[in-house]
């Protein structure tokens, strides 16, 4: 390995990114352009190991299931900020072995000064941090996959149980239906929140609380009419209506 050509090609990289990323070049003896130097130095060095040499492909960087590049997530920021961020950010996918890893760092990583602040780490230091992050990351998803799962089986368990209520009760839509038939009519009122949604093979009908605490309105379409009255408030059908329509039964 020719420590010479390696620092022209780091030396050609490095004003390549600043030229690309910023349009200009910083002072060769500046903070900014050491640490972009030493990074291009040490890419250099990988480059043209023995290793490297003997299996020239490198990884990509994935940030897809496919492992595709061209949709990496826009990152936010100052526009010089983000080209000198997506070119960093382009060189440390690079450098990450683990796809998954890189497809996580790549959609939680959007922001530039992240990337820019981080600038400066070493290559084993970077990759320690992110595996750190990574891990927290995907306990915490665990974590709220169990939590979620905990509420849908108790969801579950609660619609089961109001079901098995509705049919031991013999609460079916034909029968409410029947209720609301010969319900005493009211006087209308406004609708206020739908109690329930009532459907059998010829008839729809909705019925909703009103502005009078006595009353429930009836809103009922078949084929081509659509028909509204009030009836007097049931405390009964009330209850009745509610259970069916948390059971889900149709």
């Amino acid at each position: 390995m020719d420590l010479k050509l390696l620092k022209e090609e780091a030396l050609e990289a490095t004003a390549r990114f600043f030229r690309d990323s910023l349009g200009t070049l910083p002072d060769q003896e500046s903070d900014e352009w050491e640490a972009a130097y030493r990074r291009h130095f040490e890419l250099a060095k990988k480059k043209h190991a023995p290793q490297a040499q003997a299996s020239p492909q490198r990884l990509p960087p994935a940030v897809s299931a496919e492992g595709r590049t061209d949709k990496l997530p826009e990152l936010s920021g100052p526009t010089t900020e983000k080209r000198w961020a997506a070119t960093l950010r382009a060189d440390r996918l690079e450098e990450i072995q683990s796809k998954d890893i890189r497809i996580w760092l790549a959609g939680a990583w959007t922001a530039s000064k992240i990337w820019v602040d981080t600038r400066d780490l070493p290559a084993p230091a970077f990759l320690r941090r992110i595996e750190a992050e990574y891990g927290a990351s995907r306990r915490r998803a665990d974590k709220q996959a169990v939590v979620l799962q905990a509420e849908q089986n108790t969801k579950a368990a609660t619609a089961e149980a109001v079901r098995q209520r509705v049919q031991a009760a013999g609460i079916t839509a034909e029968g409410l239906i029947g209720l609301v038939d010969v319900s005493p009519r009211a006087k209308a009122a406004a609708a206020k929140a739908k109690l329930a949604e009532l459907s059998t093979a010829d008839r729809h009908m909705r019925i909703f609380e009103t502005t009078n605490p006595a009353t429930l309105m009836v809103i009922e379409k078949a084929a081509a009419d659509r028909t509204e009255y009030a009836i007097e408030r049931d405390e009964g059908l009330v209850t009745d209506l509610k259970l069916f329509t948390q059971s889900g039964v149709s």
